[in-house]
């Protein structure tokens, strides 16, 4: 991206999606962006990036949104992806108990690796339409997000349901907290505030062999 067009969006917003391997992290993200979906996915091995433009309110979004991999083998990588995210969607399947179990841990881990003080997280139960198989139901879910501050919502990538509206609500109240807040500041503090909420080249890792490759 050159310069020019980095200057075309009003804002640039990092996202991360985390949970437990095999939840359909992937999955959402590839419904969600290009309205797909893999029967044949595979665990993302490390990081892999997709963007996502918008327009809110006449200005033009650029949406950065990190899947990262469920296993333990790469949490010392995707944790430093965390860094200067302005939103996060948790994500557990409601047919597994251990990835709702876990939630916690990975809520933990986000707000502890230098995610934006202002950053909006949502809670996603995902495979919804696997409702015979369930193991975690919605109420249970639904008071853990309010305990927590989380905004929630059970969605299928399989069936599209609730897909678009859990990610675009998070887009959606990043943008209200952050544009509301620059626009009580002065430019020098707009401005740095502005350049906490965008991150438009996080560092890339060196330490593995599968730097940003998603196996999907």
């Amino acid at each position: 991206m050159t310069v020019e067009d980095e200057n075309s969006y009003d804002y640039v917003f990092k996202l991360v999606v985390v949970g437990d391997s095999g939840v359909g992290k992937t999955n959402l993200l590839g419904r969600y962006v290009h309205d797909t979906f893999d029967f044949g996915s595979k665990s993302t091995i490390g990081l892999d990036l997709t963007i996502k433009h918008m327009m809110i309110k006449g200005k033009k979004i650029r949406v950065q949104i990190w899947d990262t991999a469920g296993q333990e083998r790469y949490r010392s990588i995707t944790k430093r992806y965390y860094r200067g995210s302005v939103g996060a969607c948790l994500v557990y399947d409601i047919t597994k108990r251990e990835s709702y179990d876990n939630i916690s841990r990975w809520l933990n881990e986000f707000k502890m690796n230098e995610a934006h003080p202002d950053s909006v997280i949502m809670l996603i139960g995902n495979k919804s339409d696997l409702q015979d198989k369930r193991t975690v139901t919605q109420e249970e879910a639904m008071n853990y997000a309010k305990e927590h501050g989380l905004l929630f919502m059970e969605t299928s990538a399989l069936e599209s349901t609730n897909v678009e509206l859990a990610f675009d609500s998070v887009v959606n109240n990043v943008f209200d907290k952050l544009s509301g807040k620059i626009a009580t500041m002065d430019d020098k503090r707009a401005e740095i505030m502005r350049g906490q909420a965008i991150d438009l080249n996080p560092p890339l890792n060196t330490d593995s062999k599968h730097p940003n490759q998603c196996a999907c």
